[in-house]
């Protein structure tokens, strides 16, 4: 049901070639509109927006050459729909504030200056996320805006999975294991609290698996272990992210190639996983192919491979397994994905019903299922809304 203020909170969650976009009635917490503008950066950029009952009201190709350009169009149409979607506040996704800002927080000069100073941390993520709310503050500073950090999550992550085996000369300085997709994670397990599940008596592993994947282990409520460490190139291989690498493979890189600091970051970040093995890292791609494609094939066995061993590994952590679950738009859409993966798995107990999984229903697991197994769809922007609310206090 529809509040009866007429004003809106804008979520914005950018990524390496997207930027999504929804408004959020502050009192319902009901989304208004969803937007995004995809493919940023190629010949076959798409901006489309819909409202909550799915009605397009903009779905046109274009030429969004980078991410300003999008911002731009972006704001263009906030501002010829303004009289009918006001805006109260505007709450912004962030990759990572370092080890002092991971609680949401009201978006001053002062925070935005001090967040420059942790581009090192996520070099591929926030300067194009510092750009887009620069751009925002300067356009509408007379709103409250609010900076929601991917990596407030994990938190309170215990010493064994936050921290590095250095010495404390460079783990006081900010290298520490910090986790990412922490506003999708605690959108699922809003879900699974919405279903009466006893969350906090529950070990579970959450699997976001899309262009980046992550994986976490959450026990009594809290995550304790996740696979991306300081930076959201570690954990899986992906789609051009290498995942963890032996420490031994990057001093190989940089003495026997003589890679700069910037080509290694550019090598693992956007050269390497399944783009590396198989010429793309987009999967519906590979299983186009797989079954004639043996690189394909290859590439997608080791995407698979490494997200089961990291749910052996993260279930060891926790001393069990109750529930599993899959989001993320590989996870949320590819069955034979979800099939791959499982496989082998019932000695920990997961057996999924094959016509559960192919109908992608909520639930796949089978009766005989000791743990299970869900498939939830992320919504990384109602929870920047319910932050932005609760910091502004809207009513």
């Amino acid at each position: 049901m529809k509040s009866k203020l007429s004003s809106y909170i804008l979520c914005l969650n950018s990524g390496s070639s997207s930027l999504k976009f929804s408004l959020y009635d502050p009192v319902s917490r009901q989304m208004e509109i969803a937007g995004v503008i995809n493919a940023i950066g190629t010949l076959n950029g798409w901006f489309k927006v819909s409202d909550s009952r799915g009605t397009l009201l903009k779905n046109e190709a274009g030429l969004f050459k980078d991410m300003h350009t999008a911002v731009e169009s972006l704001t263009k149409w906030l501002d010829e729909h303004q009289s009918k979607y006001p805006l109260t506040a505007i709450g912004h996704r962030v990759v990572q504030g370092g080890p002092d800002h991971r609680a949401p927080e009201m978006l001053t000069e002062q925070l935005l200056k001090t967040l420059k100073q942790f581009i090192f941390l996520a070099p591929n993520h926030l300067p194009e996320e510092l750009a887009i709310i620069h751009i925002f503050l300067e356009k509408f500073r007379n709103l409250p805006q609010v900076v929601c950090f991917d990596t407030f999550f994990h938190r309170d992550m215990p010493f064994c999975g936050h921290h590095y085996p250095l010495s404390s000369k460079y783990t006081s300085k900010d290298l520490i294991r910090y986790g990412f997709h922490g506003l999708s994670y605690e959108y699922i397990m809003l879900r699974l609290k919405a279903k009466h599940i006893p969350i906090k008596s529950k070990k579970i592993i959450i699997a976001h698996l899309g262009n980046g994947a992550s994986l976490v282990a959450v026990k009594n409520g809290c995550s304790i272990d996740t696979t991306m460490g300081v930076s959201p190139i570690g954990g899986l291989v992906m789609s051009t992210r290498s995942g963890d690498l032996d420490p031994g493979a990057i001093l190989f890189l940089l003495k026997h190639n003589k890679l700069s600091v910037d080509e290694l970051d550019n090598l693992l970040s956007k050269e390497s996983g399944l783009k590396a093995i198989a010429g793309t890292g987009d999967v519906r791609e590979l299983l186009e192919v797989g079954h004639t494609n043996a690189t394909a094939a290859k590439a997608l066995a080791l995407f698979c491979y490494t997200v089961r061993k990291q749910i052996g590994a993260l279930t060891a952590a926790m001393g069990g397994l109750d529930i599993l679950v899959f989001t993320g738009g590989i996870g949320e859409n590819l069955a034979v994905i979800r099939s791959r993966i499982c496989k082998d798995l019932a000695f920990f107990g997961i057996a999924l019903d094959s016509r559960l999984n192919l109908c992608n229903r909520e639930v796949i697991s089978s009766e005989k299922s000791r743990v299970l197994v869900h498939v939830i769809k992320t919504n990384e922007e109602l929870v920047i809304a319910r932050h932005t609310q609760n910091m502004v206090q809207l009513k």
